[in-house]
């Protein structure tokens, strides 16, 4: 029995399926099969059987998935317990939606890392929302940016507000609305895709079907595609100022809109989470801080999620 084996079953167990869990940890779908497989056979019980919405966990199961968890965050510990005493950097592992690593997390990292002069690495990646509480809560990100995490209580997860903006529909000055908002084009990021992304939300509300639906590789593509005609974009107010300003888009009147946002920090309560993650829960308070969050400027480009136990135990 390995902590290869009981990242994959407490991932798959918490997300409830190999395609959720294998995305969390940013290998393949076989290989999180193959750990499970492992363990199944190492323990004698299948632990996790296919059901309706999903995998569901067998009595025992259940009952191992309470002890893998503490083992999978052990492993976490040490590692970080190992680097620590080599003198390497502490390392703050950050998840967040997909706007906030595009455009907020290269800047926020920079300017913490400053701030902490060097005694702190930051890597960043984006995760959906139901990952982000399950990678903080499991030891293998050490804070999430987006969405309020706290409500499962399972969890342990504290989320705390940090920053307030508006989410617009954005078109091209000369686009022509033809029929209701359903029936529009819609040009999205690829978290709209994201059943609990505040863009899924506003498109359910709207009743937009998926046909109508073009994903594009980062918000920033979909802004450009809305820009030649294409169709309408949501978007967050603060992060599509520039092309406000330069008359490259204009904001769609709708029915609630525009849409307000509250970003959140969840971590670990403060008992159990790392120095690394308090400091930054800290600075992310800041004016600093709250300048980065409001004029992020043109961000970096997002990168998958690789937390450093997904180095030691999938490599």
């Amino acid at each position: 029995m390995t902590l290869t084996q009981l990242s994959a079953f407490v991932l798959v167990a918490r997300l409830g399926s190999v395609k959720a869990a294998a995305h969390a940890l940013g290998v393949s779908e076989p290989a999180v099969s193959q750990a499970v497989a492992a363990l199944r056979r190492h323990l004698g019980d299948q632990l996790l059987v296919r059901g309706e919405s999903g995998m569901v966990l067998t009595a025992g199961g259940k009952r191992l998935l309470t002890i893998a968890a503490q083992m999978v965050g052990l492993g976490a510990e040490a590692e970080s317990a190992v680097r620590s005493a080599q003198g390497a950097p502490e390392q703050l592992r950050l998840v967040a939606s997909e706007e906030i690593v595009e455009f907020v997390a290269g800047p926020l990292a920079a300017a913490f890392g400053t701030r902490s002069a060097g005694a702190v690495e930051v890597t960043s990646g984006v995760a959906g929302v139901t990952e982000m509480g399950v990678l903080v809560s499991q030891r293998l990100a050490d804070i999430a940016l987006g969405p309020a995490l706290g409500g499962d209580r399972n969890l342990g997860l504290v989320s705390d507000p940090i920053f307030r903006c508006r989410m617009l529909v954005l078109a091209a000055p000369d686009f022509a609305a033809v029929g209701p908002p359903a029936h529009w084009p819609w040009l999205l990021a690829p978290s709209a895709t994201d059943p609990g992304s505040d863009v899924a939300r506003l498109l359910r509300g709207l009743g937009v079907a998926d046909e109508r639906l073009a994903v594009f590789p980062n918000q920033t593509a979909a802004w450009e595609a809305a820009a030649r005609g294409g169709g309408v974009a949501p978007g967050l107010a603060h992060l599509a100022g520039h092309q406000l300003r330069r008359g490259e888009l204009r904001v769609v009147e709708l029915p609630g809109m525009p849409m307000d946002i509250t970003w959140h920090a969840t971590t670990l309560p403060i008992d159990r989470r790392s120095a690394a993650a308090t400091s930054m829960r800290h600075f992310l308070g800041t004016p600093d801080a709250m300048k980065l969050l409001r004029t992020p400027g043109a961000g970096v480009p997002p990168s998958r999620f690789r937390p450093p136990v997904y180095v030691t135990i999938w490599s």
